[in-house]
């Protein structure tokens, strides 16, 4: 068994956007972590302790079932799907809408104890879509004529690390401006000609130049999974 596999869920789950969060979360040293990784071996023990009270272990090892013990926003069992990727399709889930203008990042959970209603101005339901954290309203006209000012786009976070991304798909980035603030964008997201320390964030629109970016400048990044149109 790849045991990284079980560490980046419990990343996910927790919304941990780098492996020193995921280490000071399991009271070990990131140096441990680095090892757990090389040997590919875990402290079972310790990374069921940590997890009894609210993360489904079933799911923690193998990635099937329910993620957090008694969710709300998941309404039904994974489906069997022919599809290339690991994660699970649900047959319906109940996915938050966020409003993250006041927010740092995509950060639509609360220490994977639920969600952040304070945040939430709706939910939305899809049959058979990827597993989502959220969704939010696109703005601007970048990815035009893909997405539209308005267009509702659902998301997977994922860890701000080059290893997690896959080059060439659509994201939400959250970009850092300062101490207080990000801008928050959709890109596809290439590799950079700057070196590893960069991403390159390009838009669908031409009109629109491309921008590399430092990995440490993204706050939070998610893997668009689903979008939707609404015709008035």
């Amino acid at each position: 068994m790849d045991k990284s596999l079980i560490l980046n869920r419990l990343k996910n789950i927790k919304n941990f956007a780098t492996d020193t969060e995921l280490a000071n979360f399991l009271n070990i040293s990131r140096s441990t972590l680095s090892n757990w990784y090389a040997r590919n071996s875990i402290d079972y023990d310790l990374l069921f302790s940590k997890c009894e009270n609210n993360v489904d272990i079933n799911w923690l090892l193998t990635g099937n079932g329910y993620n957090v013990k008694n969710e709300s926003n998941v309404l039904a069992e994974p489906i069997e799907s022919s599809r290339k990727t690991k994660d699970p399709i649900y047959e319906l889930q109940r996915v938050p809408v966020f409003n993250l203008e006041a927010t740092m990042g995509l950060v639509p959970l609360v220490d994977g104890n639920g969600v952040d209603e304070e945040k939430v101005i709706d939910y939305i339901s899809i049959p058979s879509m990827p597993s989502c954290d959220g969704a939010i309203y696109a703005s601007g006209d970048s990815m035009y004529p893909l997405l539209k000012s308005g267009d509702m786009i659902a998301y997977k976070r994922i860890a701000v690390e080059r290893a997690q991304i896959f080059f060439g798909e659509m994201y939400i980035v959250a970009v850092k401006l300062d101490d207080f603030s990000t801008m928050k964008t959709v890109k596809f997201v290439h590799q950079s000609e700057l070196g590893d320390e960069y991403i390159r964030l390009v838009s669908h629109n031409q009109h629109h130049t491309p921008k590399d970016v430092k990995l440490s400048q993204i706050a939070a990044i998610g893997l668009v999974r689903a979008s939707i149109r609404l015709h008035n």
